[in-house]
């Protein structure tokens, strides 16, 4: 099992603007869904935490349900029991901080740059463009091959 922080704070909006209440279940696992990252998992929440077990075909999979269910606003807390089929490297998870941009984040990670490439990559769908990202906003970063 693993436990993941978020900033609570931080992150997509699954209701309207006039609603400050943490996302159910039902709208997280529709985001998950959208972003194509649906496996065999359920999905509790729990005031700002969110629980997630079940099966993701590989690491990477893995990592971004845990991404996609915690950068949303009003959660603070993701715990994860999901399996995989094939063991594979973690990647590392890195918080954006406020003037951060995925080239300095790739240079903090991998010493070079211009391997941001790499992290926008490990990032999709929840990434739509390398400038894209947010202060707050929990980003993969995997290993290089």
């Amino acid at each position: 099992m693993g436990f993941f922080d978020f900033v609570k704070d931080a992150g997509k909006k699954l209701f309207g603007d006039d609603e400050a209440e943490t996302s159910g279940p039902e709208a997280i696992a529709a985001e998950v869904a959208e972003l194509g990252l649906d496996g065999d998992v359920k999905v509790e929440v729990e005031g700002d935490t969110v629980k997630v077990a079940g099966a993701a075909p590989t690491q990477a999979a893995r990592e971004k349900l845990i991404l996609a269910v915690g950068n949303v606003l009003g959660i603070s807390k993701v715990e994860e029991e999901i399996t995989v089929a094939e063991a594979e490297p973690e990647a590392k998870f890195h918080t954006v901080q406020k003037g951060d941009t995925l080239w300095k984040v790739s240079e903090d990670a991998y010493g070079d740059g211009s391997k941001y490439q790499t992290i926008f990559e490990a990032n999709k769908p929840m990434l739509s463009h390398p400038d894209k990202i947010y202060p707050g906003q929990v980003l993969r970063i995997p290993p290089l091959d």
